[in-house]
Formats: C-alpha cells, structure tokens, sequence
C-alpha cells in the first residue's frame, strides 16, 4: 500500500479513537455506497455524525480541512442519503471534519471541526 494510503488509514483509526474518547459510539469505519466513502459514521446521543478525515504529514501545501472541496461534499452528502434511508433515521445528522497532522511519526494535532458544512 502506498505511503499516502497508510498515513490515511491511521489518520481514520486517530480519528475513531478520538471520537471514543468524547464518548461518540462509532458505528462504521469506511462505509462505502457505490463510488462514495465516507471515513467514520458515529452516534452522539442520537445524532449521526457523518465525518471526513483527511490526514497530514504537513501543512507545507495547506492544512488538511482545506482539502474538503465542493466535490467530497457532495459525495458525502450522496453516501449520508443512502445511509439514512437504509437505517431509517429520523433524527439530527450532522457533517464533521478531523484533520489530522502528523509532527514526526508519533506527534500529531488534531483538529476536530464539527458542523464544518451542511448539504446544498
């Protein structure tokens, strides 16, 4: 797997335990709907939070929450639909980014954005 893949894979795995540790219950990892991905699913208290991880080894081209384009929403907002109507939810849903950057290969930062956009 490529270097890139791997630093992802473990960004989503921060990502998860992170959420955990605020007390969110994770219901999926990587749940896929056709071409759509989306990297966590999580419950809090209710409300499905649907969250983009985008993980960093710098911030030397821009911090990694500036890498949610108009595109990857949209595609979130496709897979957030579908996941919806298959669970019959009918309660609050929300869209969360966790940006993660790595300082070497231990330290990280991470910035959790929550409500970081709302379907168009």
């Amino acid at each position: 797997m490529a270097v890139h893949n791997d630093l992802g894979k473990r960004g989503e795995q921060i990502a998860a335990a992170y959420l955990e540790n605020l007390g969110y219950r994770i219901l999926h990892v990587n749940w896929k709907c056709g071409r759509a991905e989306v990297d966590v699913i999580a419950d809090q208290q209710g409300t499905i939070i649907f969250v983009e991880v985008k993980t960093r080894s710098s911030t030397d081209y821009g911090h990694p929450e500036d890498f949610v384009d108009y595109k990857k929403e949209r595609q979130l907002e496709f897979a957030s639909s579908a996941y919806i109507e298959m669970t019959n939810h009918q309660k609050e849903i929300r869209f969360d980014i966790i940006a993660i950057v790595f300082e070497n290969k231990d330290l990280y930062k991470i910035n959790h954005i929550e409500d970081a956009f709302w379907p168009s």
